[in-house]
């Protein structure tokens, strides 16, 4: 493991390790004598009078801005409040923002922005993200039209003057940040400074980092004290999208598969609002623009619903939205469709290298993850696709469910193929994986990207009956509220017992005539035994 997967195992162990605060709850950030939690330049960025201090000087410049993040996990709503100092030069505290792809520690998003002069204390500023979203004193709604974005001022909060009259120079001054959905407001020593309303769907952010800025320019000192957050109550909105129907009573059960979801999620009390959304797409594609993650069970492939979308996924999932795929939903073409997979949940089914055997998996050992959370082991036969194509090494997808197919998948004990190569059922690179390198395969997993976003693929989901079984339901039901950056309880998204009448309801196709709810029973029976052993 080389230093930069160190660095991403070890931000990704503290996120999740680290005490998160409830709701309407204040966290301190900084325990005024260390960075733990923090992550900047050391030529930058120190503790010095029981402050986060960032300083330049004439031997040390910036070529371009630089910040100090704050690795304790991704906000959405919130209210921050902290105390700066700044002698020389211009600084901001980010938030909802996102990490740059040209350098380390370089970030982009909402920024609050402070100076040492006169002028742009209390504004609202896009880092590399539309530039001046307010003015000092103003009340502003961003939108777009026929792709213009356009700020425009609805009003006034106070006099620039008088704000600025009230900030004292090189001095503490007290900055207060509030986000709520897509409002905005800053205030300097108790003052509103601006007031934004962000309706501009494209580009507008729903999560992101919190980060403290150090400007390029002359040499400047900047310092943080008192860093508290409170955490504010919303909605998270989860919009699951069923494919077509297709493979017959039973099986690829999207949309009935998906108002099973919903339902559960609705019902937690977690304060999450599901809506399924049939056909492949939904009708009015603008509720996506208020989702907090999406989710596509559907037929994969050429016939992907995602891929006459990816542009449109794309600005999505650009804002920090989060993704989970669910069984055939995790195959797309390679190409710009498996290039974009890859960014979004961390892998996708390859043709010609993954496969998609039937088989009973055996899932014991689970990572310490908010998904894992109140699943115990269980053993499910599923179309359990294997040998996935993951992005790279230093991504952090984060193997959720894996086991070792059994060679039947692959060979008969004669050593003669059971399924010929082709390009889903088999070939040399997945044998040599299996057979003889016994490596375990991962078929479920979780990735926290760098935009702010998490994305969670799961290959299991063929067989409609599976959801039945509350550790599989439960595993994806938490996967599903973490990538919407839901608190999930320590015993998992809570669900009722599915009935075989319940599995019943909403398929696609009628009863067959040879239909046994008495074997669905026995199966239901089965798992529920297994589970209190």
């Amino acid at each position: 493991m080389n230093l930069t997967q160190i660095t991403r195992w070890l931000g990704l162990a503290l996120v999740l390790l680290a005490p998160v605060a409830q709701a309407d709850e204040w966290q301190s950030l900084f325990d005024g004598k260390t960075l733990e939690g923090w992550d900047g330049d050391p030529r930058i960025w120190s503790v010095q009078d029981g402050a986060i201090t960032g300083r330049t000087t004439e031997e040390i410049k910036l070529d371009k801005n630089t910040f100090i993040i704050w690795r304790g996990g991704q906000l959405d709503n919130f209210e921050l409040e902290l105390e700066y100092r700044i002698v020389n030069g211009n600084s901001g505290i980010q938030y909802r923002s996102f990490e740059l792809p040209d350098g380390k520690w370089r970030i982009g998003g909402y920024q609050a922005d402070f100076e040492a002069g006169q002028t742009y204390s209390g504004i609202l500023y896009g880092e590399a993200f539309r530039g001046i979203l307010a003015q000092r004193g103003q009340s502003t709604e961003l939108t777009r039209t026929d792709g213009k974005f356009e700020v425009k001022v609805t009003g006034s909060v106070g006099e620039s003057a008088a704000i600025q009259a009230a900030i004292k120079k090189e001095d503490w001054n007290k900055y207060r940040v509030v986000a709520n959905g897509f409002n905005f407001q800053h205030f300097i020593n108790g003052l509103k400074t601006v007031d934004v309303t962000d309706n501009d769907q494209q580009d507008r952010r729903a999560v992101g980092l919190l980060a403290l800025q150090a400007h390029v320019g002359p040499p400047m000192t900047v310092q943080f004290r008192s860093i508290r957050l409170k955490r504010l109550p919303a909605p998270k909105k989860v919009a699951l999208i069923a494919g077509r129907p297709s493979h017959g009573y039973g099986a690829h059960e999207h949309r009935a598969g998906c108002m099973l979801l919903a339902d559960a999620l609705n019902n937690a009390g977690l304060g999450i609002e599901a809506t399924v959304y049939t056909n492949g797409w939904p009708q009015d594609e603008s509720v996506l623009d208020s989702s907090d993650a999406v989710v596509i069970y559907a037929d994969g492939g050429g016939g992907h619903p995602f891929n006459s979308h990816l542009d449109r996924i794309r600005q999505i999932q650009n804002r920090g939205v989060g993704m989970v795929a669910i069984h055939y939903g995790v195959e797309v073409p390679k190409g710009p469709s498996g290039d974009a997979f890859l960014k979004w949940i961390g892998g996708y089914f390859e043709t010609d290298w993954s496969v998609n055997p039937h088989w009973t998996g055996s899932f014991a050992d689970f990572p310490s993850h908010p998904i894992s959370k109140g699943v115990k082991p269980f053993r499910i036969n599923d179309e359990w696709y294997y040998h996935m194509r993951f992005a790279s090494a230093d991504a952090g997808v984060v193997p959720v469910l894996t086991d070792l197919p059994p060679q039947e998948t692959l060979v008969r004990p004669d050593g003669s193929l059971s399924r010929p190569d082709g390009a889903h059922s088999n070939n040399p690179a997945v044998r040599a994986a299996v057979l003889e390198r016994k490596e375990r395969q991962t078929v479920a997993w979780a990735v926290n990207r760098p935009d702010g976003g998490r994305g969670f693929g799961f290959t299991g989901g063929h067989d409609h009956w599976n959801w039945g079984n509350r550790d599989f339901r439960t595993l994806v039901l938490n996967a599903i509220a973490w990538t919407a950056h839901a608190s999930i309880p320590e015993g998992g998204i809570p669900s009722k017992e599915l009935t075989v009448q319940d599995l019943m309801a909403n398929q696609d196709y009628d009863v067959p005539a040879d239909f046994n709810p008495a074997r669905i029973q026995a199966m239901l029976d089965e798992w529920k035994a297994f589970r209190t052993r």
